[in-house]
């Protein structure tokens, strides 16, 4: 049982909501598209019972992901891959993400569209929460919670909020480059003499992760836009030439 009065407790609890806010978002988006053609009727019924069968198989996937971490280097694959995660977040996608979500006429088979589109989803969402959680199933219990309403109801908000100011996205990146950067240093494999070293090593490892995310991140994201700016150059002056050439 995690001692409520415990800070390490409340900030793996507001690490949680966190997560579940920045890469929970899309979900929404999902179940609105897997229901857009269901009569008005079947809707509401559509989007409880999607929604349902998304967040039970969430949580079996965070389960396994919480008895997986537990295995010796392990936790070391998981804190790269939050690292991974951190750095997408934070380069802009400009391709459509649900382009592949196609509504369905059927109660049934938007249920089903919604629990296959959110199992794909939320793979950073299942690393990220076990990692943040500290092999607390309590824990892992209050983030599904707590992604619910985010999910069916704030994704609206939390998206604009996103597209508003973008320091959310970066923070929210630099939060996972925190959780991967403790995960490697506190992974079952290694020796705890080496966390006892370097003194608060723990919290050094996590600033230093997000710091590596934040760099990799900024860096990526100046190099995607100079790529696109190149290509809007070059396809600027291919559309131009003939017409100087007829000017001739």
């Amino acid at each position: 049982m995690p001692d409520l009065s415990s800070p390490t407790f409340w900030v793996s609890v507001l690490q949680i909501i966190a997560i579940d806010i920045l890469l929970g978002g899309d979900n929404a988006v999902v179940i609105a598209l897997a229901c857009r053609r269901l009569p008005e009727a079947q809707r509401n019924k559509g989007i409880f019972w999607g929604v349902f069968g998304a967040i039970g198989l969430r949580v079996v996937l965070i389960y396994f992901a919480l008895q997986l971490l537990a295995i010796h280097y392990l936790k070391i694959v998981g804190g790269l891959l939050l690292f991974w995660i951190g750095t997408k977040l934070i380069v802009p996608e400009h391709e459509d993400a649900h382009g592949n979500v196609h509504g369905s006429g059927t109660l049934l088979g938007a249920i089903k569209t919604i629990i296959v589109a959110d199992a794909v989803m939320s793979v950073d969402n299942v690393i990220a929460v076990a990692g943040a959680a500290h092999g607390s199933i309590i824990l892992v219990i209050f983030g599904i919670v707590v992604s619910i309403p985010i999910v069916v109801w704030g994704s609206k908000l939390v998206l604009t909020l996103m597209d508003r100011f973008p320091i959310v996205i970066t923070a929210g990146g630099g939060l996972l480059g925190w959780i991967g950067g403790g995960m490697l240093l506190s992974d079952p494999g290694l020796p705890a003499q080496w966390r006892e070293i370097v003194p608060y090593g723990t919290y050094i490892a996590s600033g230093l992760g997000a710091l590596l995310v934040l760099a990799m991140g900024n860096w990526l994201a100046r190099r995607q836009n100079a790529t696109r700016s190149a290509e809007i150059e070059l396809a600027t002056g291919k559309s131009q030439g003939p017409q100087s050439g007829d000017a001739q």
